[in-house]
């Protein structure tokens, strides 16, 4: 390994471990992938933590400028093909090799800008802000899963928006109570936080379960090589969507819902065996 590998190689591995210190629900998912994705998807998720840290973390400082700093050295990283930001210069290794179009980072970055002033969303930006803060996350990882193929990507495009989609709508379920009582938000257009009761979060639910539904027909055709993971995924977001489903309104705004390790260690097993016999 030369000195430029072995720092390439030295920047992905702090993406992973921040990958692994902040969300261990996407580190076992991302163990269940080939090996030959799992450096490329660190990559992505580093970078997408670390942008959502400035927003939902920083309080004491200029997050605005923060923002903007990292959204400079962003694109400076991709054009050059280099950062000492190990987090940007690890990210923008994948955005090259994989061909990640620059206005799908564009779009998660206007969603994180989002967050430095909106406080309640309207339907259309509501839409914007789940398209830049999820959906487009999710076509990056499908760019890595589909490693060069476009046919094959066009083809699934829309399934791995729905399933982005739907898992930052449980997100916003299950962190209903932190994002109101810490930073003021209510992701869900018309919905008054003071006021919510159990007929609007069925249909809350009724519209995740449509995204969910409508995101299996791209799980099916992934590639044998990410379709383990992207199904583990699958599967724990909807183990915790049906937690929530079960348990009435004024409790999620009470507390945050979550699975327990233990739980998330059962349905990976769970999952791969009944992947490899067949059964999904």
């Amino acid at each position: 390994m030369d000195a430029i590998e072995l720092f390439n190689q030295t920047t992905l591995e702090c993406s992973k471990l921040i990958t692994q210190r902040y969300s261990t629900s996407f580190t076992i998912g991302i163990k269940t992938l080939d090996k030959k994705l799992h450096m490329p998807i660190y990559g992505i998720y580093g970078f997408v933590r670390f942008a959502d840290e400035i927003v939902d973390t920083f309080h004491q400082q200029d997050k605005s400028l923060l923002l903007q700093q990292f959204k400079e050295d962003t694109y400076r990283a991709i054009e050059t093909g280099i950062s000492l930001n190990p987090v940007l210069h690890a990210f923008q290794l994948i955005v090259n090799k994989y061909n990640i179009p620059l206005e799908y980072i564009e779009a998660f970055l206007v969603s994180m800008e989002m967050d430095l002033d909106a406080k309640k969303y309207d339907d259309s930006k509501y839409k914007e802000y789940i398209y830049g803060s999820a959906e487009v996350v999710g076509l990056m990882c499908l760019k890595v899963f589909c490693e060069g193929n476009e046919e094959l990507f066009e083809k699934l495009k829309t399934p791995a928006c729905k399933l982005g989609s739907a898992f930052q709508k449980v997100n916003f379920l299950r962190d209903i109570k932190s994002d109101y009582e810490e930073r003021g938000r209510v992701y869900f257009p018309g919905v008054d936080y003071k006021h919510f009761d159990q007929i609007v979060k069925t249909q809350i639910e009724e519209d995740i379960q449509q995204d969910f539904n409508d995101s299996l027909i791209g799980i099916e055709q992934l590639p044998t090589s990410a379709k383990l993971g992207v199904r583990v995924a699958y599967m724990y977001y909807q183990k915790l969507f049906d937690k929530i489903k079960s348990l009435p309104a004024d409790t999620i705004t009470k507390k945050r819902i979550r699975i327990p390790n233990s739980q998330k260690l059962s349905l990976l097993v769970g999952t791969y065996f009944e992947t490899k016999l067949g059964i999904l």
